[in-house]
């Protein structure tokens, strides 16, 4: 995606003076990247609550052509999100979106990545599953990090509680990056009205999985000396 000339900073004067939404844990005066987003109905449900998306920056690992393969509404989400002024950026690898050449420049106060997950390579109970998984939750961690704003800035991690997942230790993955555990909440889908989870891999990538228990994990930066 090209980045307009004006775009070296999201902008903020018109949100400053519009009155402050909230949906859930997020503000219209949020400045809020969400990374690994499906068919981006998360993204635009955040939009359609706050009525514009200009304080989003929404991204996937997929291509656009992949995006519009693979999900049934994807490419209109992102219409719907880019009129709204949403900046909407694809194949972006979490594992090094903090050198991407706009995200690098930006700080964030929420960064979202709800149901992070490498594809369906082995078994979901897997030794090879778990130790991918558990990786790119490092990645993303250790880069999120360093995009976050300093003080009051958060990045949550939405993820299934239980067996498997409670093996990628993501809180533990969480403080070798540098970063404290807030608090956990749990998740409940219809507090987003329009978000649909989806598989996003395989023959299947726009069913939706199963939830079950889910948790939001909300990790500032580590200010202990």
């Amino acid at each position: 995606m090209k980045v307009p000339e004006n775009e070296g900073k999201m902008e903020s004067s018109d949100e400053d003076e519009e009155e402050e939404v909230w949906r859930k844990h997020y503000s219209s005066k949020h400045r809020i990247l969400l990374v690994g987003e499906g068919d981006f109905s998360f993204s635009l449900c955040l939009a359609n609550h706050f009525g514009s998306a200009r304080n989003i920056v929404a991204t996937c690992r997929d291509s656009q052509d992949d995006l519009e393969r693979k999900f049934s509404d994807g490419i209109r989400n992102v219409r719907e999100l880019e009129e709204r002024g949403c900046l909407v950026f694809y194949g972006i690898d979490v594992r090094n979106m903090s050198q991407h050449f706009f995200l690098r420049t930006q700080r964030f106060d929420r960064i979202v990545y709800n149901f992070p997950h490498v594809g369906f390579l082995f078994r979901e109970d897997s030794f090879c599953q778990i130790q991918l998984n558990k990786e790119l939750v490092e990645g993303f961690l250790r880069n999120a990090r360093v995009l976050l704003k300093k003080g009051e800035g958060e990045i949550h991690v939405t993820h299934k509680e239980g067996e498997p997942y409670n093996k990628w230790e993501l809180v533990e993955e969480a403080m070798k990056a540098g970063l404290q555990l807030q608090e956990t909440v749990p998740f409940c889908k219809n507090d987003y009205p329009g978000y649909q989870n989806k598989r996003a891999d395989g023959g299947q990538s726009n069913a939706p999985f199963w939830l079950g228990d889910c948790s939001t994990y909300k990790f500032k930066l580590n200010q202990s000396p």
